[in-house]
């Protein structure tokens, strides 16, 4: 039984990177992973879970840093990292980290989008 269920856009090459890199760590397979694009099952808006990342851990659902947090902590060599971001002050830092990315995001998949087409 997984122990954290995200929501991800497949559609977002970083995103994609991103999960499968999660997906290699989460040896004990305590992630559930849910495409954006196959599932009719959101516990949000749509379009919000595709603004942020969003994940639920113990029935609850979270977004941003937290939801990062939530899929660290399943993974052993990233769990100190979720555990550390229990303290709001550092995961306050995390979330305008994370803040900070979503402003550059746009920029970041259209320079990814670019890579994986060269690549073809």
């Amino acid at each position: 039984m997984s122990a954290v269920t995200v929501w991800y856009d497949s559609r977002c090459p970083l995103c994609r990177r991103e999960i499968a890199l999660i997906k290699r760590l989460d040896s004990r397979g305590r992630i559930t992973f849910v495409d954006l694009e196959t599932t009719t099952s959101c516990p949000v808006d749509r379009g919000a879970m595709l603004a942020r990342l969003h994940a639920t851990e113990e029935g609850r659902l979270l977004t941003g840093a937290a939801a990062f947090a939530a899929m660290w902590r399943q993974i052993p060599l990233l769990r100190p990292l979720g555990l550390a971001a229990r303290n709001a002050r550092f995961l306050s830092l995390l979330e305008w980290i994370y803040v900070g990315f979503l402003r550059l995001r746009p920029r970041l998949q259209s320079l990814a989008r670019r890579v994986e087409e060269t690549r073809r």
